[in-house]
């Protein structure tokens, strides 16, 4: 299976490249629903993360609140640590099995982390989808109801613009319109399959 890696900073337009390459009838591994899954209830990594962090770390229907999650370990390199040991083989093991029942003539997993994790081994091309820091910002607050400070606080804990530049394989350019976006990704679609062949 040739799989494509695909991420960018917040706000960049991973969503929108996504979904131009699911009409164009590419297979979607998204690794965030992967995170999601591996801490469903009655998961094991849920069990553990409520052994550790006690029961208010659940919601009332009894599934992980993320929100009081981040809270916890922004601040705690320990608790944070902790908790990619125990999440990052479930959600690697939940990822391969995903990306092995593909049928696209390539599969796409889709990873905010892509880089910052090890989930950039199981590609055979990355893809960036690459915006400035004035259109990641923009876009994210007004999607997410967010000061710019708050948006600027994220990107800022995340790899930097640069390094991501200088990893990926492929870079698609998205401050310009949405359709000049689908125009990008059908030129890099068509180059894959080329190279594919």
């Amino acid at each position: 299976m040739f799989v494509v890696g695909l991420t960018g900073g917040i706000g960049s337009g991973k969503s929108a490249a996504t979904a131009i390459f699911e009409d164009l009838g590419i297979d979607v591994v998204d690794a965030d629903l992967a995170s999601r899954e591996a801490v469903l209830p009655g998961s094991k990594a849920l069990d553990e993360i409520q052994k550790k962090f006690g029961s208010e770390i659940l919601l009332e229907d009894q599934t992980l609140n993320r929100a009081k999650l981040r809270e916890i370990i922004f601040d705690n390199s320990e608790d944070k640590i902790w908790l990619e040991q125990l999440l990052h083989p479930e959600i690697r093991h939940i990822i391969q099995s995903k990306l092995k029942n593909s049928s696209s003539e390539y599969v796409i997993l889709v990873s905010p982390l892509l880089f910052e994790t090890d989930q950039h081994e199981f590609c055979n091309a990355t893809i960036l989808i690459d915006s400035s820091l004035n259109s990641q910002v923009s876009r994210t607050s007004k999607r997410d109801s967010v000061s710019e400070d708050s948006v600027k606080k994220i990107i800022s804990a995340q790899m930097s613009r640069d390094d991501k530049l200088k990893i990926a394989s492929i870079v698609i350019n998205n401050d310009d319109s949405l359709e000049q976006l689908e125009i990008n990704v059908k030129k890099v679609h068509e180059n894959l399959l080329k190279e594919m062949t």
